[in-house]
């Protein structure tokens, strides 16, 4: 795994100071966890990201192993992809539509239309998103989880996601589910470190803090 592109002590501090809130979960939860898996490659890390949209993590993980088994070497390659069939993709459990972003995804990585991995590190957000949605099933949301989870930048809020908004309900004890436009609002005070806050509320949803 690699570094966070930010210190997670100083990202961590940077919550407490900043909100009252925050400062009560983060003291009941913990250090900051958040880890950065930017040793894939662009196509395998996003053809897992479409994979996992939209499913538990139980039934996508199952998914995406017999993904990566189609194979030679278990590892997802863009120009193996291109070798495969609809019927190969469908059989190991992808949606119609899933198939065919990742097919898109495996073209667009292949004929240059996505910038390389190395490039799209210097590219600032806004950016990378433009460029990622740009494959068949990419929206923001998932080029977010890239930034996140792959390029380590501190300063995302996906504000459209269920458990980051399950999250803020709960840390601000609000009476109902807030709206991606709520989100925003009640979280930008905790820039430039809105991934770390983002990681705080997955928590709080997946342990079950949130209702």
């Amino acid at each position: 795994m690699s570094r966070l592109r930010y210190n997670r002590r100083d990202a961590v501090s940077h919550l407490k100071n900043r909100c009252d809130f925050m400062a009560r979960f983060v003291e009941d939860c913990g250090p900051l966890k958040l880890k950065v898996a930017r040793d894939a490659d662009l196509f395998n890390a996003l053809s897992s990201a479409i994979i996992y949209q939209q499913l538990s993590g139980k039934a996508a993980a199952t998914i995406h192993g017999r993904f990566k088994a189609l194979f030679s070497d278990g590892v997802p390659e863009a120009i193996q992809l291109e070798t495969f069939e609809m019927e190969d993709l469908r059989g190991v459990g992808l949606s119609g539509n899933k198939a065919l972003a990742v097919r898109d995804l495996a073209e667009k990585t292949m004929d240059g239309t996505l910038v390389s991995g190395r490039r799209m590190g210097r590219l600032d957000d806004d950016a990378v998103i433009k460029n990622l949605c740009q494959v068949r099933g990419i929206g923001p949301w998932t080029a977010q989880m890239y930034l996140i989870f792959n390029l380590g930048r501190p300063d995302v809020m996906p504000a459209t996601d269920l458990g980051v908004q399950k999250g803020v309900q709960y840390v601000y004890a609000m009476e109902s589910l807030p709206t991606p436009d709520e989100v925003l609002q009640r979280t930008h005070h905790l820039a430039p470190y809105r991934s770390a806050a983002s990681w705080y509320f997955w928590l709080a949803a997946d342990t079950g803090m949130a209702g």
